[in-house]
């Protein structure tokens, strides 16, 4: 390795900014203790700034090291489709018309389910929606589940516990249970084209084994808080009127515009512009679109892309230097301290690499993609949806992380083991 000074200013950058993750909650201690400057630390005690502020920091070194030319260059070749794809899908899922019918299907399947309501919700929203996102994008199904546990769980009075390990289990389901088709998890589809990965393939190598993983992670946490869950009433019903059937339709086509042409920003953007404006013409079958969060989310990808595209020096030698047993381990690990479809996008670029280690890499990383806000793109989603229900509004990452071990596990123990 003979990194450049931009390189190794990337790779400093890229550790301070991990350090600033865990260390959210300091920042929003300050903005109390120190309220002459409480909104500068707010700002720095949003997760979702963290990587866009030292990605800026990085772009000015850049500036100074190499000069404006290789500056501007080097964000034109970024590729920005990821964070542009999850800001639109986010607030198209969220919108209300889409949420009530989600509502309403959730209903459904707790009433058929022969358990107490707040059981069979919590079973129902970890297990079967996070599954829905092989097929709508993980990033639609992060949003729809945070919100359903959102208005259903944490809209009561729970347990910090039950609040960190619903949340765990979560980002966990989310990132395995996209793993049923080749296009609906970032990290598999960084690499489906290149290696020639069809449906047929992703469910017969990770598709039962991440449904059966999934279904455990969500029974195990009913198990474990069956007391305070039992006595929670599920999903409260809606106050508000039932759109017309029409209105519910053209949302989802608009939906599954996006979805289908999750490749091509102009496309789904485009989309997503009539998507606005068909919103604003009828604003009174419409609660307010997540705008502001969907930006934060897609600021905190961004700046992701951009400090994680001077990682590859360190990053691939790493993995190459791995077995493939080695590998599943060592990316499971890797992903909490970056974006799993980075880590698989790396894999995809070298040449000759054997079947055993290319499952072992996507296996490994999907895996490890609950572990951190920072390890799978949806997850800024349901954080920042999810943290007003926590103290000081933030998660903290070690709570997090904790609480997300032993879905891990169960995870870690089906791709490796099944």
């Amino acid at each position: 390795m003979n990194p450049s000074t931009i390189q190794l200013i990337g790779a400093g950058l890229f550790a301070v900014a991990l350090i600033h993750t865990f260390s959210t909650k300091y920042f929003e201690r300050l903005a109390h203790s120190r309220p002459a400057h409480a909104g500068l630390w707010h700002f720095l005690g949003e997760v979702e700034v963290v990587f866009g502020f030292w990605a800026m920091v990085m772009m000015f070194a850049m500036f100074a090291v190499d000069g404006k030319q290789r500056a501007v260059e080097y964000l034109d070749t970024r590729n920005f489709t990821e964070p542009l794809f999850v800001f639109a899908i986010m607030v198209a899922a969220a919108s209300k018309p889409i949420l009530q019918l989600a509502g309403t299907l959730v209903r459904l399947l707790v009433r058929l389910l022969p358990l107490p309501k707040g059981l069979a919700f919590t079973l129902v929203v970890l297990s079967v929606v996070p599954l829905l996102g092989s097929f709508i994008t993980e990033p639609a199904a992060m949003t729809l589940a945070a919100l359903l546990m959102r208005d259903g769980l944490y809209a009561h009075r729970i347990s910090t516990k039950l609040k960190y390990g619903a949340l765990g289990v979560l980002f966990v389901n989310v990132s395995i249970g996209g793993t049923l088709t080749p296009y609906a998890a970032p990290p598999v589809l960084m690499v489906a084209t290149a290696w020639g990965w069809d449906l047929g393939f992703m469910l017969q190598h990770f598709g039962w084994k991440a449904a059966l993983a999934v279904g455990i992670n969500a029974a195990g946490l009913v198990l474990l808080f069956n007391r305070e869950l039992r006595g929670l009433p599920g999903l409260p019903a809606s106050k508000d009127a039932q759109p017309p059937l029409l209105v519910t339709l053209i949302h989802l086509t608009f939906l599954a515009g996006i979805v289908v042409f999750a490749h091509h920003p102009a496309v789904f953007l485009s989309m997503f512009m009539f998507f606005l404006g068909f919103t604003t013409a009828y604003e009174r079958y419409q609660s307010p679109l997540i705008l502001r969060e969907g930006l934060l989310v897609a600021f905190f990808l961004a700046g992701l892309v951009v400090l994680g595209g001077q990682q590859q020096w360190w990053l691939e030698p790493v993995l190459l230097s791995m077995s493939s047993d080695a590998v599943f381990f060592g990316a499971t690990a890797l992903t909490a301290i970056t974006d799993n479809a980075a880590l698989t996008y790396l894999g995809s670029l070298v040449p000759g690499l054997s079947d055993d280690f290319k499952y072992a890499l996507v296996a490994g990383a999907v895996t490890g993609g609950g572990l951190t806000i920072i390890a799978n793109a949806p997850n800024p989603a349901g954080a920042s949806i999810l943290k007003g229900a926590f103290s000081d509004q933030s998660i903290a990452a070690g709570g997090l992380l904790v609480a997300a071990l032993g879905p891990t596990l169960v995870a870690l123990l089906a791709f490796k083991l099944l």
